[in-house]
């Protein structure tokens, strides 16, 4: 089985799969962000943009989901926005089109919520800060600029399951997705310092600046 969790950069996506992750023995978490940023590192700065616009991003993704889903025993977790319908198609349609069991589910908050997230999200600010600058890392000022595109596209019928997260912890809606998916989720453990601190690590780890 493969989750996709879609949703606004910053919506809790990274957050919502690590949870998942840790709570699902034998899944593993596949990033396609990954793959989009080697190939956009790839160009010249010059041409640099959205890597969802490149071919090989959106047939690479399929195949590399499709090897791990084949060869690997246990649930593969995604964690990637798609709000393009033609490029939804070509990643979430054609790997069911392949026989795969794609569960989707897109994760929404208002608008104030997500900003407020960005805000938040890693050690951004603290690093800001630090450094003397009150401009935000590239990478956080085009999520802010891509939100209400994302907001609008992805509350589409098509991009359903949705779940609204404005007042839900990331545990709880780990929680939602797993019986929604059918899945068994180890019990959360750890008090709300010991999730903040990995969640808080997660964070570090995901923070681009490019």
């Amino acid at each position: 089985m493969l989750l996709w969790i879609n949703g606004p950069f910053g919506g809790g996506k990274t957050q919502t799969a690590h949870e998942i992750q840790h709570r699902l023995p034998g899944s593993v978490i596949c990033d396609p962000e990954h793959a989009g940023f080697g190939l956009r590192r790839m160009l010249p700065p010059a041409l640099r943009g959205d890597f969802q616009d490149l071919v090989s991003w959106r047939q690479g993704v399929v195949e590399v989901l499709d090897l791990a889903l084949t060869r690997h025993d246990g649930v593969v977790i995604v964690p990637m926005t798609v709000t393009d319908s033609g490029y939804f198609a070509e990643t979430v349609g054609r790997l069911r089109e392949l026989g795969h069991d794609v569960r989707h589910f897109t994760l929404l908050a208002q608008r104030e919520t997500v900003l407020a997230r960005l805000r938040e999200r890693g050690l951004g600010h603290l690093l800001r800060f630090a450094a003397g600058k009150g401009a935000a890392p590239r990478g956080e000022s085009w999520a802010v600029q891509r939100l209400d595109h994302c907001l609008e596209r992805l509350s589409a019928p098509e991009f359903a399951e949705h779940l609204w997260t404005d007042h839900v912890t990331v545990p709880r809606t780990a929680d939602r997705i797993a019986v929604l998916a059918g899945l068994t989720l180890r019990p959360h453990q750890g008090g709300a310092l010991r999730t903040r601190l990995r969640q808080a690590r997660v964070s570090l780890r995901h923070i681009r600046f490019d």
